[in-house]
């Protein structure tokens, strides 16, 4: 146990969700607390996450939550079991944001508004003696340098040359995701001067942009109910074909499993594909190892059976012999989405629907099963909802957020290489570390226990 070291001066960096936690953590327990802020306001990120509704976490069980972070989970125990979903909710409302728990476990404000979520952390942090300083740039930290081995962060300079003076330094400055909001990368800098690992960053929850034109003709469309499978590409056959060759014989399975496959909603762009579903998918791809691409496959009718999809085509097709393909088909698809299946299919659409062979069925039902899209790249760092990558967890102390390289200096949120699925898992992290970090911070961290 340490005991708590009253009056502490502590800078947090980044008044974000994991920023201004940490500095609510800090102040109540005691800590001087100054948190820094570029911009003109707290919270810019905040506002716009889940459509400016702000899915502020999730609330399946502490066990489960586990299951839906993509990397470093193991990293996450101490953090998460110290401050978990109810003790979030708990927060919110002790603080005057009310929440609720929607479909999918995810908790929003009461009022559906995001801004209240920063309100509340503005206030709990306003209340406990803290203070935030906006408009004010951390340029470089600085560090105690009596000894190369044992270096420990003793303040902050800023852009305009003042200096801080501080006896721990919270970095919480978010990824690279959404830099109009000030995410442009300052805490890798800050880190990689500390002697931190930085490693390479993604975007992740992000759109894919597809080598195939035909999804920008459907810009808009929103499929509910599909599935997807995402394959690297080197294998770039569909499924449908996996298992049979021409002459009847087996093919070799391939090699490459499935990075993702999930069940929902999806939406067509004008570069490509995005929704819930792609978002989720684009956490299990890296286009950095994978530069080639994936395949992407739609299962546009994933609750019904090959065989059953194969009867109730030939059944529509029989109804109406002399009418064309493209009419007869109709039934099948939403109205935006039909010439595009039957050009896909290879089938000309103005045969009479009597003269459509089984063969060519079946085909169009494994067409419907697996619709193929070549995936070249992901969007952007401007339309990423996270960074994937970031600083190396086996430098942070886990069960601080302390520096293992550097005492005094903590990190908290979505600079640190942690990242999960949508669904308010995300934020959660930022909570969870920033809390801890706050606390450590406040309490004199572990610095003896590392050094």
């Amino acid at each position: 146990m340490h005991n708590k070291k009253k009056g502490r001066r502590i800078i947090v960096i980044g008044a974000g969700a994991s920023g201004l936690i940490a500095g609510a953590a800090a102040a109540k327990s005691g800590a001087s607390v100054t948190v820094l802020e570029k911009n003109e306001k707290a919270g810019k990120k905040i506002y716009i996450t889940g459509k400016g509704r702000c899915n502020l976490t999730n609330d399946c069980s502490t066990a489960e939550f586990f299951d839906h972070v993509v990397t470093n989970p193991r990293f996450l125990y101490s953090s998460i079991y110290s401050f978990d979903h109810d003790a979030v909710k708990a927060f919110m409302e002790q603080n005057g944001c009310t929440v609720k728990t929607e479909r999918g476990e995810r908790v929003f404000p009461v009022t559906d508004h995001a801004s209240d979520v920063t309100k509340a952390l503005v206030s709990a942090l306003s209340s406990a003696g803290g203070r935030i300083l906006y408009h004010k740039k951390a340029e470089e930290l600085i560090f105690d340098q009596e000894s190369l081995e044992q270096r420990h962060v003793c303040g902050v300079r800023l852009s305009d040359g003042e200096e801080l003076p501080a006896d721990a330094v919270i970095v919480c400055t978010g990824g690279l995701s959404y830099p109009s909001t000030g995410s442009t990368g300052d805490g890798y800098r800050f880190a990689k001067e500390a002697g931190h690992t930085v490693l390479p960053c993604e975007p992740s929850l992000v759109s894919f942009h597809t080598e195939e034109d035909w999804p920008r003709e459907l810009e808009g469309l929103s499929l509910k109910n599909v599935s997807i499978r995402v394959i690297p590409n080197e294998n770039p056959d569909s499924p449908a074909d996996a298992n049979r060759a021409p002459s009847g014989e087996k093919v070799r399975k391939h090699k490459s499993k499935p990075v993702y496959e999930g069940f929902g909603e999806m939406l067509f762009t004008h570069f490509g594909v995005s929704g819930p579903l792609v978002l989720a998918a684009s956490s299990r791809t890296s286009f950095r190892k994978h530069p080639e691409g994936y395949k992407l496959y739609i299962d546009l009718k994933p609750a019904i059976p090959q065989n059953e999809l194969v009867e109730r085509i030939e059944k529509m097709l029989a109804a109406v012999p002399d009418r064309q393909f493209v009419h007869a088909a109709a039934p099948l698809f939403p109205a935006r989405l039909l010439r595009t299946m039957v050009s896909l299919s290879g089938i000309d659409p103005e045969r009479k629907a009597r003269t459509v062979n089984s063969a060519e069925i079946r085909s169009f039902a494994e067409l419907i099963h697996a619709v193929p899209l070549t995936v070249k790249e992901s969007g952007g760092f401007d339309e990423a909802v996270i960074t994937r990558g970031g600083v190396n967890v086996k430098e942070i102390n886990p069960s601080t957020m302390e520096s293992k390289l550097v005492s005094g200096l903590y990190f908290g949120g979505e600079v640190i290489d942690v990242d999960a699925v949508t669904g308010g898992f995300n934020l959660q992290i930022a909570w969870s570390t920033g809390h801890l970090a706050g606390q450590s911070a406040a309490e004199g961290g572990n610095e003896l226990a590392l050094h």
